[in-house]
C-alpha cells in the first residue's frame, strides 16, 4: 500500500510563500510521474501541478502558472511544491499522488481510481 505524507502547509498572508513536501513510501518513487492536487471546502479536488519521473517535464493549472514550481528529489523520495505570491483562493487541503510509471509526460487530471490519498496538508491564505 502506497503511503504519502504531505507537509509544509500553514496559515500565511496573501503574497507570502510556502514550500510543500510529499514523502512517499512503499512506492518505486523514481519511476512514477507525480502530481499535486488541492481541495477547497465545498469544492471538488482539482489538479495543481505535475512532474514526470525524471523531472524533465512539468505542467501547471492556469490558476497557479507563474507562481508555483514543482520539483522532486528521487533520492529522498520526495516531491515539492514551491508556492509564491499566494492568494486567498489558494486556500485548500493539498495532496500528492503518483501518476504512471515512466510516462514521458504527466497529468494533473485527478486519478479516479486512486485510493491511497494521504492526510493532506492545509494551506490557508489570509487576505
Amino acid at each position: 500500500q502506497v503511503q504519502l505524507v504531505e507537509s509544509g502547509g500553514e496559515l500565511v498572508q496573501a503574497g507570502g510563500s510556502l514550500r510543500l513536501s510529499c514523502t512517499a513510501s512503499a512506492l518505486a518513487f523514481g519511476k512514477y510521474s507525480m502530481a499535486w492536487f488541492r481541495q477547497a471546502p465545498g469544492k471538488e479536488r482539482e489538479g495543481v501541478s505535475c512532474i514526470n519521473w525524471n523531472g524533465g517535464i512539468t505542467s501547471y493549472a492556469d490558476s497557479v502558472k507563474g507562481r508555483f514550481t514543482i520539483s522532486r528529489d528521487n533520492v529522498k523520495n520526495t516531491l515539492y511544491l514551491q508556492m509564491n505570491s499566494l492568494k486567498p483562493e489558494d486556500t485548500a487541503m493539498y495532496y500528492c499522488a503518483p501518476g504512471r510509471v515512466y510516462e514521458s509526460g504527466c497529468s494533473i487530471r485527478v486519478p479516479p481510481d486512486f485510493a491511497d490519498w494521504g492526510q493532506g496538508t492545509q494551506v490557508t491564505v489570509s487576505s
